[in-house]
């Protein structure tokens, strides 16, 4: 029984979510050869005040849109 977790800033949409859920839960089944329904995703999402990288904190080094291709 797979259990994924995905580890994100905060921003997501719902929508992305489910996207991105049925795309790992897919390749889950098909490369670890499992049922879908014993494949388990979990996000747990930050605040960007909350995370850090070089020193910085990502609220201060990226701003709000960090993460994201289009912002």
């Amino acid at each position: 029984m797979p259990v994924i977790t995905v580890k994100m800033a905060k921003g997501r949409t719902i929508k992305t979510k489910r996207e991105f859920v049925k795309a790992v839960t897919d390749s889950a089944v098909k490369i670890l050869d499992v049922k879908s329904e014993w494949v388990t995703v979990l996000f747990e999402e930050f605040e960007r005040e909350n995370w850090a990288t070089d020193g910085l904190l990502h609220i201060d080094k990226f701003g709000k849109g960090c993460g994201k291709k289009n912002k």
